[in-house]
């Protein structure tokens, strides 16, 4: 389809509700963008001209629901997709889904449990045709979710890892790389799950500060032919694991610890174990650390599994893959569970007198993320890409500028992963995923094919068996941004989109996906995979704590857009919880930090506060307050727009250019700070300072249009002057039109119903807002010498408002202005002080103020006095009273922050908003000292 819809001109009703209600709203204008096919590119744009513009959706997890950092960077992908789309390039977010190989199969498994079914009782077949069944029922949750967000994905190419297209790009790379000699097969150290029974990757693995021991354990020196040995000489060293000790095959010291030089090449025994291993040395010992012994374990230990190597020790595997004593080990504790073992060890190394001291030890448990188990170093027979040659491209791309990281500090922590990448194990014992496409015959030949009836042919044999072992899921994501555009045919699709244009995703992922993105698109495809990474911040709550449900302080996106109350919330977040304990806890955190529950701000407020958040940091900090700060703002929005219809509709807004205009200095100055607020977005949008964009956005529709331009233009319209009155009507719709545009991406579905209404005012017309081009900044509008104008009533007019409230005015109450300086430019200005700064008159006195108690502004060459006769005792009491009470306030506030335990204890937003409260009743005290002398 064409970028831009076909103008067509459709009568609208120009009525608006009276308030915004988000919800009548987004469900319909998303069904009507999508069933127009708004979100669809050109596969043929090559032929067109037109630029080309590309984002993959980094593939949420299939079993997964929308949460805040999908919610975080899904609005800024959209963002940037409605507004290269208005720009006229030709445009894709390409969607799709990840099948999620560990967490998958452990929901169904799950399932399967509560129904008293074993995968492996119902064999490979049937439990691969239940996940399939529980992938088509529910694991479309998130796009619809994604849906909700107001997402301009193009739904029609929807992928999904297994699809059996994406499937055969996975199997042709490993092909590929099997007969280009980059994937092998071989015996190495892996995290281990032993519940899972499966390797996974060091993202799957969450190591935790838990308490733990430290054992001291004697290792006995053995005699030596010619060298005398002491009866109780031996070597001490300590270990938060001792079942390992198992399977020790050395000791190491430092080369240069003078205390064991002269060890060097004996052997120790090994205790319980009734074999001797040597003291070796090397200089991964730190000899300052403990008793500078160290204990080596090739088969479970990855530091240690180095060492074996360089000293090419035989590693012994102590451990089965479900976490029990291996038959290599003696035979007192074969069969026996790790930690079951480890108490028998210790009690029996205390036995035999082996077992020194044991200290409480702080350590960093690595468990698994899905099973909470403690996670083991295991040598396993895996599958491997050697990655070296791969990494030196993706290294070279990366300093050549092909592919640029912003912020561009995340280039250093690309660079060091890549300059110190080991070969990267692909293998996972699961069923669900891709198969390895590897075949064994009876004598364990391997043939690598696309197929089985391949792979026979190839081998020349009949009966063969297929590698039960499946891929990690991070290697068909590796292949994503072009597997999703076809590859390995060469389609329209990936010769218009690859390179994409930019990636948007998290830091905690830059090894893990994106730099073996790039260097899976290099090998494949001889392109980088896309020019740009936007690495985002981590959405952290109010005070910059981890999200959890533990905690009770985390968010569902959905909910701060359609609101919930306090016992749905509460419900939502305990129900199926086995644990009481547990329960209790996550109720009572979530009464602490929503105890009304949470209100519907709706998706625009909720996308605003995303991008106002969006700035280079590392955490972001995220406040329920912005939230219903942008709802206000939206609200605001609704408002200026109703009263532009209630003033415009049906009447002369300047579409008959025949006729004269007479623009204002304050049409005139709307109309340039509209012009510097569109090259403000777009630079902003160039340097994914989406922050940027929403304050630009928000600074010119809040502060400049509503508060101060819709309040001139209602001076204005009262002009007798017909030229005057239609130049002003023609600003405020077309100014307006503008800013819809301009905030289209950022706040897409109040700005879609505003225009229908405001479009044909502006002599616009079109189905939808997303067919109409993004605005462009034109320097040639801003008139400097309105801008000065319009700058100088500002100053005027807040110089009278400070007034006021120097003298603690009402609003409702007008008063009188007295005034010297330019006449001329004081009467010209007569209209908008008398209107904006509340006053009953203004008279101008060229000779200068008469004296008097009342206090006087100066801006510039003018000065401002209220005229108002004021008892003076009685505001000397008044004020007197009020510094009292000031100073009151300041000291209760002086007391707090000088409490060590309230800086310390409570949390930091409230001690900022202390220190607010203070310097606020300074500047407040101040200003009532300075009332009393001039009174005085």
């Amino acid at each position: 389809m064409a970028v831009f819809c076909a103008i067509q001109y459709n009568e609208k009703s120009m009525e608006l509700e009276k308030s915004f209600d988000p919800k009548r709203i987004e469900d319909r204008w998303y069904s009507i963008w999508e069933s127009a096919g708004y979100f669809k590119p050109d596969a043929a744009a090559d032929h067109t001209g037109q630029s080309a513009y590309c984002i993959m959706l980094p593939p949420p997890n299939v079993t997964g629901t929308l949460h805040m950092g999908h919610a975080f960077q899904h609005t800024l992908m959209d963002a940037l997709t409605r507004y290269h789309r208005m720009l006229g390039d030709n445009t894709l977010w390409q969607p799709g889904t990840d099948h999620a190989g560990i967490a998958t199969q452990i929901v169904v498994e799950r399932q399967l449990d509560q129904q008293k079914l074993d995968r492996r009782a119902m064999g490979r077949e049937a439990f691969l045709e239940r996940v399939w069944q529980w992938k088509e029922e529910s694991g479309s949750t998130i796009t619809r979710q994604m849906r909700h967000l107001g997402t301009s994905c193009d739904w029609t190419r929807e992928r999904f890892t297994m699809d059996a297209e994406l499937s055969r790009a996975v199997t042709e790379v490993f092909v590929r790389l099997y007969r280009e000699g980059l994937i092998y097969r071989g015996k190495r150290l892996v995290n281990w799950d032993p519940v899972l029974q499966t390797a996974v990757s060091d993202l799957e693995v969450v190591s935790t500060e838990e308490n733990g021991s430290l054992w001291h354990i004697r290792y006995p020196l053995e005699q030596a032919d010619g060298m005398h040995t002491e009866p109780n000489e031996a070597l001490i060293v300590a270990t938060t694991r001792p079942e390992t000790m198992l399977g020790d095959v050395a000791v190491a010291v430092h080369p240069d610890d003078p205390r064991y030089q002269h060890l060097i090449g004996r052997h120790v025994r090994l205790p319980l174990c009734e074999r001797t291993i040597p003291i070796i040395a090397d200089t991964y010992v730190d000899k300052e650390f403990g008793t500078g012994c160290v204990k080596i374990t090739p088969a479970h230990d990855f530091n240690d599994y180095q060492v074996g190597q360089r000293h090419h020790l035989v590693p012994i595997n102590i451990l089965t893959l479900d976490g029990k004593i291996s038959d290599l080990a003696p035979l007192d504790y074969q069969g026996m569970d790790r930690f079951d073992a480890r108490k028998k060890i210790v009690a029996d190394l205390e036995a035999q007198g082996y077992l020194v001291e044991v200290k409480p030890h702080k350590l960093m448990a690595p468990r698994g993320d899905r099973t909470n188990t403690i996670i083991e170093p295991m040598l396993t027979d895996q599958w491997y890409v050697a990655m070296e040659d791969l990494a030196k491209r993706g290294l070279d791309v990366v300093a050549q500028g092909e592919v640029k990281f912003t912020p561009d500090n995340w280039t250093h922590v690309y660079n060091q992963w890549l300059e110190n990448i080991q070969d990267w194990c692909i293998s996972r014992q699961l069923w669900w995923g891709h198969r390895i496409p590897a075949w064994y015959d009876e004598d364990g030949n391997v043939t690598v094919a696309h197929s089985l009836e391949e792979a026979q042919q190839l081998s020349g044999k009949s009966n063969l068996r297929q590698d039960d072992d499946v891929l990690d899921t991070w290697f068909s994501s590796a292949l994503w941004p072009f597997s999703t555009l076809g590859w390995p045919d060469e389609t329209p699709e990936l010769r218009t989109f690859l390179p994409t244009s930019v990636l948007i995703t998290g830091f905690d992922i830059i090894f893990f996906w994106v730099a073996r993105m790039v260097m899976m698109s290099l090998h494949f495809t001889g392109k980088v995979p896309f020019r740009e990474v936007y690495i985002t911040g981590l959405i952290r709550d109010a005070e910059g704590q981890k999200m959890s449900k533990s905690k009770g302080n985390v968010l569902d996106p959905l909910d701060l857009i359609d609101g919930i109350a306090l016992p749905d919330l509460i419900a939502k977040r305990t129900t199926g919880l086995m644990n009481p304990k547990q329960a209790e806890s996550i109720e009572k955190n979530t009464r602490k930090h929503f105890p009304d529950g949470i209100p519907a701000f709706g998706t625009d407020a909720l996308r605003f506060t995303f991008a106002s958040l969006a700035s280079h940091g590392r955490d972001i900090k995220f406040d329920m307050q912005r939230c219903e700060g942008y709802r206000n703002f939206c609200n605001k929005l609704w408002n200026a727009t109703r009263y532009v219809l209630m003033n415009c509709d049906g009447k002369d807004t300047g579409l008959d250019e025949s006729l004269p205009l007479a623009y204002s200095a304050a049409d005139r100055w709307i109309i340039g700070r509209l012009q510097q607020a569109k090259q403000a977005v777009a630079q902003a949008f160039a340097n994914y300072r989406f922050d940027l964009v929403a304050r630009e956005i928000y600074e010119l529709v809040w502060d400049e249009y509503c508060d101060w331009y819709v309040e001139l233009a209602k001076i204005q319209l009262n002009s007798d002057q017909a030229a005057a009155q239609r130049a002003t009507r023609r600003t405020l719709v077309r100014v307006l039109e503008v800013m819809l545009r301009l905030a289209h991406p950022v706040i897409p579905f109040i700005t879609e119903e505003l225009w229908q209404t405001v479009a044909p005012l502006a002599g616009k017309s079109g189905d939808s807002i997303m067919c109409q081009r993004y605005p462009i900044a034109d320097s040639q509008k801003i008139d400097q010498h309105a801008v000065d104008n319009i700058l100088l009533l500002k100053e005027l007019v807040n110089a009278c408002r400070t007034l006021r409230g120097e003298m603690s005015l009402s609003p409702a109450v007008k008063v009188p202005l007295l005034a010297s300086g330019d006449v001329q430019t004081l009467e010209k200005y007569r209209p908008y002080l008398l209107a904006l700064a509340k006053l009953s008159s203004m008279e101008i006195l060229p000779e200068g103020l008469p004296d008097a108690d009342a206090p006087v502004s100066i801006v510039r060459d003018f000065k401002l006095m209220l005229k108002i006769e004021i008892d003076a005792a009685a505001e000397r009491e008044r004020l007197t009273k009020e510094i009292t009470r000031i100073e009151a306030e300041i000291a209760k506030a002086q007391m707090k922050l000088s409490n060590p335990s309230f800086v310390e204890r409570a949390p930091a937003n409230v001690v900022e908003q202390e220190k607010d409260r203070l310097a606020a009743f300074n500047t407040k005290l101040g200003s009532l000292n300075e009332q009393l002398r001039k009174l005085n």
